[in-house]
């Protein structure tokens, strides 16, 4: 659930005489913690302060973390030590800061006592607070511009859009609502407000994260907003279509990430059809066998999932379905893991992942029975991970011959790096195609292209500019 750290080396310095004060900032961890970097960097920059890519020139450091499971603990405490050794004025956020023992202190300050502040997720008021009073700047309107977008630690033609905070599924192998707390969903208007000022600055695609997508509006009892003088429910469907509409206008993508198969989410599929959503869902199942579903208090069953699999199919033919899954859950007997990979084989899932159980500190399902060695759980995660290879490389190759759009996000002398309307980004596949020197028209990174689909593998594809 981690990735590598995110030095904002891309946001540039100020240029005036007087410098301001410097904070180095690293982040850690998925993209809703990103858009939590994003906004604290947003607010950093409004406040005045400037944005060092590295510990040397840096007044003070932010590490915002993530404290899912124990490979990103350790990276993340990594990331504080080596600050403090490097640095040594270290502010500390994000959900490892959440975690504490049982003597109430946080697990960072046990660690490491000389960090300035902790935090827990979701904290930039906090955060700001405990920057202020160590790195004093105050605001000058004048010097201190930031655009209405919001500082964004993505590059400029895609960006994480989260609607809401926490989650009120209390699933026994996850801790995130003891370190987000409950749902809480933002205001339509709000929402909108900040997708249109992300388009209006060129972004040509909108990931729509949360904890939970389908339950967006269920803490605010579905209460009607208002979006540009017209009255609008805030619940998943119309928050859906009113993106699908406004991305429309200007060319973009919409994307759903976090999304739970509620039936409501059937309402969905027909957008998609229609062109104002893409056609991808990712879906984080985590297991197929009733049992195993059920140990995890999970809030659906696999046979379900199958049948509207099935159904969203028949509505939306291109539909391309994304999820992760969980290999050697406490009690997972071997028919129990082979009824999940029969699963996968009859559900063809376009994109999936797999982790092996992993005991997270705090998560009720440690206290099951019959936990499963170690050993078994990543040889269960190898196995699948093949098993779903095929699947994929199969679904890969029958796209060979075809048109398809591509999002450019990178290129270089030997290639360009694009992805299709199947690929969300750093999570699923890459649309290889030659470089933009080679092509009669030159294309940038952002570029929306027609291509045609040459070659694939297991996971990737590769194309020629039609």
């Amino acid at each position: 659930m981690t990735k590598k750290n995110t030095s904002v080396s891309s946001i540039a310095s100020s240029n005036d005489i007087n410098i301001p004060p410097s904070i180095g900032f690293i982040s850690l961890g998925c993209p809703k913690a990103q858009v939590d970097s994003e906004h604290i960097i947003t607010q950093l920059k409004a406040q005045g302060y400037d944005i060092s890519p590295s510990y040397e020139n840096a007044d003070l450091v932010v590490v915002n973390t993530c404290g899912f499971i124990e490979d990103a603990v350790d990276e993340s405490l990594d990331a504080i030590n080596e600050a403090l050794t490097k640095h040594g004025k270290v502010i500390v956020t994000g959900c490892l800061g959440a975690k504490k023992d049982g003597e109430g202190k946080t697990i960072v300050q046990k660690k490491y006592p000389n960090v300035l502040a902790v935090t827990g997720p979701h904290a930039i008021n906090e955060v700001m607070q405990h920057v202020n009073k160590h790195l004093p700047r105050p605001h000058d309107p004048f010097m201190d511009l930031v655009p209405k977008q919001g500082i964004r630690l993505t590059p400029k033609h895609y960006a994480y859009l989260k609607i809401s905070e926490g989650c009120n599924h209390r699933c026994s192998f996850c801790i995130i609502p003891s370190l987000r707390g409950d749902l809480v969903s933002r205001s339509i208007d709000e929402i909108l407000q900040e997708a249109e000022h992300l388009l209006k600055a060129g972004t040509k695609e909108l990931l729509v994260i949360s904890q939970d997508t389908s339950a967006y509006g269920v803490d605010i009892k579905f209460r009607t907003g208002f979006w540009q003088g017209k009255p609008m429910k805030s619940n998943m469907y119309g928050l859906c279509k009113a993106l699908g509409e406004l991305a429309k206008s200007y060319g973009a993508w919409v994307r759903l990430h976090y999304v739970y198969p509620y039936p409501h989410v059937d309402d969905i599929i027909p957008l998609m059809a229609d062109g104002l959503i893409l056609p991808y869902l990712d879906i984080p199942m985590q297991h197929a066998h009733p049992d195993v579903l059920k140990r995890m208090k999970r809030p659906a069953n696999g046979e379900k999932n199958l049948e509207r699999i099935q159904k969203w199919r028949e509505i939306c033919p291109e539909i391309v379905i994304r999820s992760t899954f969980i290999a050697g859950f406490p009690g997972e007997t071997e028919e129990e893991f082979k009824y999940l990979l029969n699963f996968i084989q009859e559900a063809k899932l376009d994109r999936v992942g797999c982790f092996a159980y992993s005991d997270i500190e705090g998560a009720k399902a440690n206290e099951l029975a019959n936990q499963v060695p170690k050993e078994i759980r990543e040889q269960r995660q190898a196995k699948f991970m093949h098993d779903a290879a095929q699947v994929s490389q199969e679904k890969l190759k029958s796209k060979i011959g075809k048109l398809i759009q591509v999002l450019v996000d990178d290129f270089d002398e030997e290639s360009g790096y694009a992805r299709s309307q199947a690929d969300a980004p750093e999570i699923d596949g890459v649309v290889y195609l030659p470089p933009p020197q080679d092509c009669d028209e030159p294309y940038t990174k952002g570029s929306m292209l027609m291509v045609k689909v040459e070659d694939s593998s297991e996971h990737d594809l590769w194309a020629c500019l039609v």
